[in-house]
């Protein structure tokens, strides 16, 4: 099989396997980190008499910290390389994620927050360029839907970790620290195997963010919905009436659905022509399915059903966006768009959090489920107007 020269910025023949087994190791351990993470906090500070508000603001540390990184990370990255960068990142998310344990004041938990995921950052936004540099164009969505499934299968395994460890001691930090130390293994070995930016973008970082605009509106939307859902959705399911361990499970449930669409979906964007069809029926379907929520509340077994198949078509949104962005842009310029892309996402996950926790304290426990239908339908009249006024524009 032919592997590319590492940095080559031109499109590859073949998968080149080497590279994205390194890549997809590191964004394996992260995702697992944040689905573990993320309702493990949430239940702790719901459990210390932290209110929503303060819970989604804490929460929406993430965005904050990775809208911080984003424009910096490739600059770091072309200076000392992606390898080097990336191991950095692992040694700091691994730090700050201990660290959750042992600092007790919450207000110290913001600074911790922005370290744990500005490093996460850099991991996803180096990962996902190195990923799409090595993807051949005609099988790009079929290696990124690689990528979501290994990435909702992190996702889902954390929240059946929590189910297991529970939010007791410190053994769910350190599991959390240690599955992203070892991460570090594979990128480590494959250091020589990672992309070279010997080039700078042509762009300035912003002008990415609206220069594909299908793309970074639907991962914004993803990045509201997911980060929001998962860290207020505990609390949502608790105060339904839920155990702990069975709203964790619920989670676990909505990552299965996530793991078993992504590689479908992606092999789909490879046949259409316009993305922008599939990103609408993937936003119509989260839409329909939030309204949803409320209603199922009285039967854990109807809920899971209905997330395994709304989370599946949700998480859609992340796979078909950056295939939609690696088709357009290649090189310096794929990995300033990448950064863009993350950048997008970051801003999401600061107003999903606000939002949602907010519409929980003035209109009651269903304000999680009307916050997030009020995202999807946002996304789904954009999308729509844009396919009725530029059908041609890409």
């Amino acid at each position: 099989m032919s592997k590319p020269p590492p940095g080559a910025s031109g499109p590859v023949d073949e998968i080149h396997w080497p590279s994205l087994t390194a890549a997809l190791a590191s964004i394996t351990a992260v995702g697992i980190a944040m689905g573990l993470g993320l309702p493990l906090l949430s239940i702790i500070m719901e459990k210390r008499g932290i209110v929503p508000t303060l819970n989604g603001l804490n929460a929406a540390m993430a965005g904050v910290a990775s809208m911080a990184a984003a424009p910096f990370t490739m600059k770091f990255a072309h200076r000392h390389g992606v390898a080097p960068t990336m191991l950095l990142a692992i040694v700091f998310a691994s730090a700050s994620a201990l660290g959750f344990y042992y600092v007790t004041n919450f207000w110290l938990w913001f600074p911790l927050r922005i370290i744990f995921h500005g490093a996460i950052t850099v991991l996803f936004i180096l990962s996902e360029f190195w990923i799409n540099a090595t993807a051949p164009p005609n099988r790009r969505g079929f290696v990124l839907g690689i990528y979501g499934t290994v990435l909702s299968l992190g996702f889902a395994s954390g929240p059946l970790l929590f189910s297991i460890l529970g939010s007791e001691g410190v053994l769910p930090f350190a599991v959390g620290a240690g599955v992203i130390l070892i991460s570090a293994i594979p990128i480590f070995l494959a250091r020589s195997e990672s992309p070279v930016l010997d080039e700078k973008p042509k762009r300035h970082f912003m002008r990415y963010v609206f220069l594909v605009p299908t793309a970074t509106a639907a991962v914004f939307i993803f990045g509201a919905v997911e980060y929001g859902g998962l860290s207020l959705f505990p609390i949502f399911g608790i105060r339904a009436g839920f155990t702990e361990s069975q709203a964790a499970l619920l989670l676990t449930v909505m990552g299965i659905g996530n793991f078993i669409f992504q590689i479908p979906l992606g092999m789909l964007s490879d046949r259409v022509k316009d993305r922008r069809t599939i990103l609408s029926a993937l936003t119509l379907i989260g839409f329909v399915g939030a309204l949803f929520l409320p209603m199922l509340v009285e039967s854990w077994f109807l809920m899971a059903l209905v997330l395994l198949f709304w989370g599946g078509c949700v998480s859609g949104l992340y796979t078909v966006g950056l295939s939609h962005l690696g088709a357009r842009l290649h090189g310096a310029d794929l990995a300033a768009a990448n950064a863009a892309f993350v950048f997008s996402y970051a801003v999401g996950t600061v107003a999903g959090p606000q939002v949602i926790g907010a519409a929980m304290d003035v209109t009651g426990n269903d304000g999680f489920a009307w916050a997030i239908a009020g995202f999807f339908g946002l996304y789904v009249v954009l999308s729509l107007v844009r396919i009725v006024l530029k059908p041609k524009r890409p």
